[in-house]
């Protein structure tokens, strides 16, 4: 990366869609086998990812992809609810996957700034990054240059790869926060 980050000319954002489940799954697969980003160990198929897709925007919330001029994946970037307990429901958890290629070139600040723009007018509060790995500087940069704040950090929750695996959480707070009622 260096000091001069790659910037590709031609992004697109828009909403996921069914079709989009194959390239998805073959980007999130690349992650589940290579790195700690995700704490699954065995890659989703594209029906499953299909049936994620669907239950996010069933309940409402935003998955975005991005894409090049010629409709190629470079990433994805999603909120889910936090927890089902109804206390915590204005509340959400991120995830943002990026093609490796395209690391530090902003695609991921892009669909992430789309998806908490989103949840914002959607009146959510707060909304939570749990980062797999306290080695995943990359992530944990994406998230600081988008305001959210490290909170804590669980040791060795997650076993992968023949290694234990810490667990970041960063928080970010979203309109009026915890400052009104809802």
């Amino acid at each position: 990366m260096g000091n001069n980050p790659r910037v590709l000319p031609e992004v697109t954002c828009r909403d996921a869609e069914r079709r989009d489940a194959k390239a998805i799954a073959a980007l999130y697969a690349y992650y589940v086998e290579t790195s700690s980003a995700t704490f699954e160990e065995t890659p989703p198929g594209r029906a499953e990812i299909a049936k994620r897709i669907k239950a996010v925007q069933d309940a409402g919330l935003p998955w975005i992809v991005a894409t090049d001029a010629h409709g190629a994946l470079l990433g994805y970037a999603y909120a889910s609810p936090y927890r089902t307990r109804s206390a915590y429901r204005y509340t959400i958890e991120n995830s943002v996957y990026v093609a490796p290629g395209t690391i530090g070139s902003g695609i991921g600040s892009t669909i992430m700034r789309e998806v908490i723009d989103r949840c914002t007018r959607a009146g959510y509060r707060q909304m939570l990054a749990v980062i797999g790995g306290s080695g995943n500087i990359a992530s944990i940069a994406l998230h600081e240059r988008l305001g959210f704040r490290m909170v804590g950090t669980h040791r060795a929750i997650g076993y992968k790869q023949d290694r234990w695996i810490d667990v970041i959480h960063m928080q970010l707070a979203l309109g009026e926060s915890s400052n009104t009622a809802p």
